[in-house]
């Protein structure tokens, strides 16, 4: 009895130091302790690598390098071609779009700031070619997602359809859906009519003559004022011709 009364008085001391051990966190003094009641070997302090990200500015970062300052014209590079990208990774286009994404917010945020103080901004186009640039990356990850849409499902489109014709005889792409039950059990598809009825017909034809008849009179309106342009300036017009 009192051998087991002892080892019930060893149990509860040792539960309390865990307890201890554990509210205070693993370190160095918690490791000795582990130590002498001969558990040091098995544990060890936790180790977590450093990530470290470029030097954070703050709202600096919104605005131009300070060397740019008070200047004209800056110079900037091309914008980013597709056949560029192309060879690029996706992880690298991801990295790239973000970077573009900062130097746009930076731009904007110099115009904004050159409209407040009314003068003209330094080297404008770049915010063109940033733009350029981003629409590139989003037309290359468009053509990766098609061609294993296609390779997988072969699909060109992310949502599948087909050209079809409302009542009223206009040409309408219709996005396919799935439904839990068949068509002809579905009102609401039911509801919907792909096919013009014959009695449409005459309006069809009839859009069809005001869409030519509109044509007709833009060229012509566009031939005659290239003709008073013609006797308004006569040498202008020799000119062109030669």
């Amino acid at each position: 009895v009192n051998c087991g009364w002892k080892m019930a008085a060893r149990i509860v001391s040792w539960c309390g130091r865990f307890n201890g051990i554990f509210r205070g966190g693993v370190s160095a003094g918690n490791l000795t302790k582990f130590q002498k009641i001969g558990l040091g070997s098995s544990l060890s302090l936790p180790c977590r690598s450093l990530h470290t990200s470029h030097f954070c500015q703050g709202l600096e970062e919104f605005f131009d390098d300070r060397k740019n300052w008070g200047e004209q014209t800056v110079k900037s590079g091309a914008p980013w071609t597709a056949k560029q990208l192309r060879i690029k990774s996706n992880e690298d286009l991801h990295k790239l779009w973000y970077v573009l994404l900062k130097e746009k917010n930076m731009l904007l945020t110099l115009e904004q700031e050159a409209k407040r103080q009314r003068l003209q901004m330094p080297s404008p186009e770049r915010i063109k070619k940033v733009e350029r640039s981003m629409a590139r990356i989003d037309s290359i990850v468009q053509e990766r997602e098609d061609a294993l849409r296609l390779l997988q499902t072969g699909q060109e489109k992310g949502r599948p359809g087909a050209w079809r014709r409302d009542i009223f005889g206009h040409n309408i792409w219709h996005k396919c859906r799935e439904w839990p039950i068949p068509w002809y059990l579905n009102k609401i598809y039911r509801r919907k009519r792909f096919y013009t009825p014959p009695f449409v017909d005459i309006f069809v034809r009839r859009r069809i003559e005001k869409h030519l008849y509109k044509k007709n009179n833009t060229e012509k309106a566009k031939k005659e004022e290239e003709k008073v342009l013609r006797e308004k300036f006569p040498q202008r017009s020799a000119s062109a011709q030669s």
